[in-house]
């Protein structure tokens, strides 16, 4: 039961209670302590708004930075993306495999700062190798969330 109302809420975040009882069928009060248990557990950690910013007059520019770490004895990687995660400009680390160790999304009032973020805060840290930055130029899906317009029907027409 976990896992559907985890799915049900990951699609969306404010749905009610009431609603995800009746699609799956239990008391609103036993689902409604699901929930809060899973809240505690930290398995629900936090209701996210997906945004197109592309949408309002706000100047945001985000970026992927892909991070080569000397990982520490004991540690691992651990430390060093502790690091990078505390600093406010940082969306999300991730350990990743294949050529770099971290993946680092930050976001930013423009590409300057973005790129002054990467050369005096994260590349300075210690046990960090290298850096490559890649700007996100238009974002088409984020979070299975398709940012098209939807005003033009792309479905091709069939006729008798």
């Amino acid at each position: 039961m976990r896992e559907k109302i985890l799915e049900l809420l990951r699609c969306n975040a404010r749905i009610s209670h009431g609603q995800i009882a009746v699609m799956l069928g239990v008391p609103e009060d036993e689902l409604t302590s699901e929930i809060k248990a899973m809240e505690e557990e930290k398995v629900i950690i936090k209701y996210n708004t997906l945004i197109n910013w592309d949408k309002t007059a706000a100047n945001r520019v985000s970026a992927q930075i892909d991070v080569k770490v000397i990982p520490q004895r004991d540690v691992g990687f651990d430390e060093v993306a502790e690091r990078i995660y505390r600093f406010p400009e940082v969306l999300s680390v991730a350990l990743m495999s294949g050529g770099y160790d971290l993946s680092v999304v930050v976001e930013g009032k423009g590409m300057k700062e973005v790129a002054l973020f990467v050369a005096e805060k994260l590349a300075t840290i210690e046990h960090v190798q290298s850096t490559m930055t890649h700007f996100v130029l238009k974002q088409y899906k984020d979070a299975g969330v398709i940012f098209d317009d939807g005003e033009e029907d792309r479905r091709q027409v069939i006729s008798p």
